[in-house]
């Protein structure tokens, strides 16, 4: 293999694309036109949604799942059922997808930000400790990339302090925490099935729970505030239809039924990267404490040192790409760093409080340097691939890192 990088004009580690996302086979056409031809395409009226409310619900251990549009609405939904009032704090990490953060805006509740530890990309106990105030009434931790956070911990805070605890498993399907599907670890937990995660219909969401107070209150919520053996022009409770379709919940079953061997295979490879890539200078992949017994490789997450590489990580990113491996640094901004909580820009939301709300002040340093200087991710649907294709994503960076001199070189004179 030629030492120029690809990036300067020599031969790429590889030019084969990576395994595509979504798979779909006869399995997933059959389901979905058999439901089609039912004529039945909406919840209600069918049966395909029922039957993978009970599906997902079992896998996880729960005794109910509520379907729903999609994982942001899943969240909000949850906070409404719990029973948060106007204003109520949450606590949500800094770093994450906006919607954690704006489904407790939408349940017109105030999102408290706290930062994440730097070796597992998930939110820092310690942190959520000190940001608990009087108003606080809720901690959501995001399963980052598919690690479970440190439930250990935030549970036991969340008893101390009486603290209703939603878990965020967007994306984490198939994670476990000591050996518990992640999702059934709190009080609830909400999944997304949107077009990028591991398990698909390209929109869609859903509620797990044991609680079966909990439960009804989301279906209801999730169903125009309909309540079981009311008419059906009675509403007790503000909501709206958020009902999934039958198309996609008969997607969703197929899907499903290859969810198992699926993450067995992401999780084979997220090991073996792991250690092949912690070898390499400037590399350090997500650390994976003992009480994730199954992480779903949503993302093979790592941090970079630029240093150690002679150029900036976008510089890294350009080369990495040229080699034939797509990466990205995720996201540009902490949520709080974000315009929309700069700005309060809140709509009809939080109307007593936004003066008193300052984001700017808000420092969570870990989560700066994650998203502006050492964040990468590779995809899930990469750790799908073979051991070859692995071997491949550790040869490139590899090369990468020997070609660290001329990576520098180039990088100065484009100044």
């Amino acid at each position: 293999m030629t030492t120029t990088l690809a990036l300067f004009g020599g031969a790429p580690v590889r030019t084969r694309p990576f395994p595509t996302w979504p798979i779909l086979d006869e399995a997933d056409e059959a389901r979905v036109l058999g439901a089609l031809r039912s004529g039945k395409w909406g919840r209600l009226a069918g049966e395909q949604v029922a039957e993978f409310e009970r599906r997902f619900a079992a896998m996880h251990g729960c005794r109910h799942g509520i379907a729903v549009v999609n994982g942001t609405v899943s969240l909000r939904i949850a906070l409404m059922a719990a029973g948060l009032q106007a204003e109520d704090e949450v606590i949500v990490p800094a770093y994450t997808f906006l919607s954690t953060a704006t489904a407790v805006v939408e349940a017109n509740c105030v999102p408290v930000f706290v930062d994440i530890d730097l070796a597992t990309f998930n939110m820092d106990p310690h942190a959520v400790e000190a940001a608990i105030t009087p108003r606080t009434r809720a901690i959501i931790p995001v399963h980052f990339a598919g690690q479970p956070a440190d439930m250990d911990a935030l549970l036991a805070i969340a008893k101390r302090h009486g603290l209703f605890v939603l878990e965020d498993a967007a994306h984490a399907h198939g994670a476990s925490w000591r050996d518990q599907p992640a999702g059934s670890i709190g009080a609830c937990g909400s999944f997304s099935f949107q077009s990028s995660k591991n398990l698909t219909a390209g929109e869609g969401g859903i509620i797990v729970t044991s609680d079966d107070a909990l439960a009804a209150a989301c279906r209801s919520i999730h169903n125009c505030g309909r309540v079981p053996g009311g008419i059906w022009y009675e509403h007790h409770v503000i909501s709206g239809n958020y009902r999934l379709s039958e198309l996609q919940g008969a997607l969703l079953n197929s899907q499903l039924d290859r969810l198992e061997d699926q993450t067995a295979r992401r999780g084979e490879n997220g090991v073996y990267l792991a250690v092949r890539l912690a070898a390499i200078p400037g590399l350090f992949p997500q650390a994976r404490p003992e009480w994730c017994t199954r992480h779903s490789q949503h993302l093979f997450m790592l941090r970079i040192d630029a240093a150690a590489f002679g150029a900036s990580r976008e510089a890294v990113l350009a080369a990495l790409h040229a080699e034939g491996i797509p990466c990205a640094g995720g996201y540009g901004y902490p949520l709080p760093d974000q315009p929309l909580f700069r700005n309060k820009a809140f709509g009809p939301y939080l109307a007593h409080v936004r003066d008193r709300l300052d984001y700017s002040r808000v420092s969570c340093p870990n989560s700066q340097r994650i998203c502006r200087e050492q964040g990468l991710w590779l995809d899930q649907s990469m750790m799908l691939g073979t051991r070859d294709d692995m071997d491949d994503i550790v040869a490139a960076f590899q090369k990468v890192h020997a070609g660290r001199d001329a990576l520098a070189g180039h990088q100065a004179q484009a100044r």
